[in-house]
């Protein structure tokens, strides 16, 4: 019977072989043998590479991580120090995984452990010697799962929480405030922690990293998918304003309409006007901002851009700075600045450290 080889045994190969192709590139290692699952008095050691460095005896303890996530890598860092105690000799720890994120390498770092991945990242350091690589790529499957955290459904639950990071939330009353179910609440949860962003008190869930959880949004961030519809207004200054507020409202039958991007930004924290007017908006209320601001379909020269967008998760967090002004609020305004060209992301920036100074 043709025997399949587990995917855990299929990646220390591969982490064999990744090894063998680093240290063949220096000059003052040689390889003398490799091993793997050999046994300490410290348990199994996954991959124990003995070599040379001119002419001295050395070894590298590896532990190789299915996941490379910074909460797994704190795990495999643990029992690289168990294993370290027990293993006679000029050592060195390594830990090897898939893919090791900034963050995780970082972690290796402060402990002052080597580390490879199968994307091309290395460090080693060790009896004079010191090689560091750095790749930009990602693998398919952590920019999926990283895409997945921010999706539509997702987002509404890291809206939730962002609007208060400090607060310590209960899956099931997190779910219920993002209005989405409890699996896919439970999924969010096992993404942050994986990531560290998010961390669990007896009181439950909170953000333990607010700011590198929005960075990732925001380097991840595609603008919300829907209609986009080009109007233009004779209405202007506080005529304009005075208009739209009778307009603004969400959780409505009678059409829910918001403030977005750079509207949002100069209700929430000001900082240069543009020539344009920009919202999100379901199909009653578009209607109803025609009707109230007189607006027509310009052949050129649009000055109001209303998003229909997909994603009615959208109406389900804002702000309102003054009676009538409903934005988005101050996250989802950030990330719809940040992709919003040179001068939008010089905005974003100011709105973030206005209001979003936690991170």
């Amino acid at each position: 019977m043709l025997k399949i080889a587990s995917p855990v045994k299929s990646l220390e190969r591969r982490a064999e072989e990744a090894l063998k192709a680093v240290l063949s590139e220096i000059p003052l290692i040689k390889l003398k043998a490799i091993e793997s699952e050999s046994q300490t008095r410290g348990g199994h050691v996954d991959i124990l590479a003995r070599i040379s460095i001119s002419g001295k005896s050395h070894a590298l303890v590896c532990e190789v991580k299915t996941d490379g996530q910074p909460r797994h890598v704190r795990v495999g860092l643990l029992q690289l120090r168990n294993y370290m105690a027990h293993v006679p000799g000029n050592v060195t720890p390594m830990l090897i995984a898939p893919f090791l994120s900034p963050q995780a390498q970082a972690l290796c770092r402060e402990q002052g452990v080597s580390f490879l991945d199968l994307e091309g990242n290395a460090r080693l350091v060790l009896d004079g010697v010191f090689v560091e690589r750095s790749v930009a790529s990602r693998p398919a499957v952590d920019r999926r799962e990283l895409r997945s955290l921010f999706k539509p459904k997702s987002a509404c639950v890291l809206r939730a929480m962002l609007r208060d990071p400090t607060r310590s939330w209960r899956v099931a009353e997190l779910a219920e405030a993002a209005n989405v179910s409890l699996g896919h609440t439970n999924n969010v949860k096992v993404g942050l922690l994986d990531r560290e962003w998010g961390e669990v008190s007896d009181n439950g869930l909170f953000l333990s990293h607010p700011g590198m959880l929005l960075d990732a949004w925001r380097d991840a961030y595609e603008p919300p998918a829907g209609q986009r519809v080009g109007f233009y207004t004779t209405l202007h200054g506080s005529g304009f304003d005075d208009a739209v507020r009778r307009v603004l409202g969400v959780g409505s039958e009678n059409g829910q309409a918001i403030y977005a991007s750079f509207s949002a930004a100069q209700w929430l924290a000001p900082y240069g006007r543009t020539g344009a007017q920009y919202f999100y908006a379901d199909e009653e209320g578009v209607r109803r901002l025609e009707a109230a601001l007189k607006l027509s379909i310009p052949t050129k020269g649009e000055n109001v851009i209303v998003l229909i967008p997909k994603d009615e998760g959208l109406f389900l967090s804002t702000d309102e700075p003054v009676q009538g002004a409903v934005c988005t609020d101050a996250v989802q305004t950030y990330l719809d600045l940040a992709v919003a060209g040179e001068r939008g992301q010089e905005a974003a920036e100011h709105l973030r450290g206005e209001l979003l100074k936690w991170s």
